[in-house]
């Protein structure tokens, strides 16, 4: 099974609430934590990380606080992953910077997971951050309209 961490998982949810507010909002960490229920620490890792990322700048002082570093509709799932947990990269071959495998220069399957590895991460790129934190679509079956969730999408 493919997965991310909980952390990123996190941090995604954090970028989708910073998404939500008016653009050039400064928020605290303190008010972050507040509003998606995770906890201080957890919330201040992941600012910390995001701000280093370039993702999201601060501002320092009484006033001051977290916001995007850039539109919404300028950031990518992609991105996101690949500040917290970062290249993305199926299988260790698909990683230049950690490829230990021994089986690396004879593998028959190793352009084929290069190119499974790219078609995934163009496809998390295609989805932006504004998309991720609009409000879930409903689909129509037939006449009826149904939520992602009870699709199982």
């Amino acid at each position: 099974m493919l997965r991310i961490a909980k952390l990123t998982d996190y941090g995604i949810v954090l970028m989708a609430h910073f998404a939500r507010q008016e653009e050039g909002a400064l928020l605290s960490s303190r008010e972050v934590a507040e509003a998606t229920n995770f906890t201080p620490p957890t919330v201040a890792k992941l600012l910390k990380l995001l701000n280093k990322s370039g993702l999201l700048s601060s501002v320092r002082g009484t006033h001051g606080g977290y916001q995007l570093s850039r539109p919404a509709t300028a950031i990518d799932v992609a991105q996101i992953i690949e500040a917290l947990e970062g290249p993305l990269a199926m299988t260790e071959c698909a990683d230049a910077r950690v490829s230990t495998c021994s089986d690396e220069s004879c593998c028959p399957l190793r352009t084929h997971w290069n190119h499974i590895n790219l078609a995934v991460k163009t496809a998390l790129e295609t989805v932006t951050l504004k998309q991720l934190a609009a409000p879930i679509p409903n689909y129509l079956i037939g006449d009826r309209a149904i939520s992602m969730e009870q699709a199982n999408v």
